[in-house]
């Protein structure tokens, strides 16, 4: 039984748990991990530790899962972006966690300066992929580049979180809730200062 909260947030996150419950966990590990990437917000990672947990032979291919979806949800996501984004601007605004009109404004600004990096960023870290893959479209970002950030940095993700589980269990669970999303942000942040240092180089020598 999990724990009853008036928080809406809290009872998405709590009713996500109780999908690996189910038979039918990784057709909803995959729809999760598509519609986490344009709209739902709770992390696929919620549902892909106690998968793996319970069936840790099968690890990797959760992941793979959870890799897959997450990708074409990205998509669907830059499709929002490039298409509809003026007539659904507003729903995202009020209604999707980590949608606000001053991030995605300073976002945009972002973007100028750095473009796919960013996309590696949020799909590695925990700062929400679904804004990036929405800014993406909206600003024409090219699809290639777009697609491999997203593949390399949502599979890096989840294999990281697979294969920790599949080594070393229960054990490893309480410190993947406690510090992954700390570490998975502090690699990113490494990573995103090694291309600024280099922009830097490339621009003054």
């Amino acid at each position: 039984m999990y724990k009853t909260t008036k928080n809406p947030l809290r009872k998405i996150y709590y009713w996500t748990l109780s999908l690996a419950e189910r038979k039918s966990a990784t057709g909803w590990l995959a729809g999760i991990s598509f519609a986490e990437a344009s709209f739902f917000p709770i992390p696929p990672d919620v549902l892909l530790i106690p998968l793996c947990l319970g069936a840790l032979k099968k690890a990797l291919q959760f992941a793979l899962i959870c890799s897959i979806a997450s990708v074409l949800g990205g998509l669907a996501g830059y499709g929002i972006g490039a298409v509809g984004w003026e007539s659904l601007q507003a729903y995202f605004f009020q209604y999707v966690p980590g949608f606000t009109e001053a991030k995605f404004e300073r976002i945009t600004e972002w973007y100028a300066e750095w473009g796919w990096p960013l996309v590696f960023l949020a799909g590695f870290s925990p700062i929400p992929y679904k804004v990036f893959t929405i800014a993406s479209g909206v600003l024409n970002m090219s699809i290639l580049p777009f697609l491999l950030a997203s593949a390399v940095s949502r599979s890096a993700r989840f294999f990281l979180v697979a294969i920790l589980i599949a080594k070393f269990g229960e054990p490893m669970k309480e410190k993947i809730d406690k510090h992954f999303n700390l570490l998975a942000l502090t690699f990113a942040v490494l990573l995103i200062g090694g291309f600024a240092l280099l922009k830097s180089l490339t621009n003054h020598g």
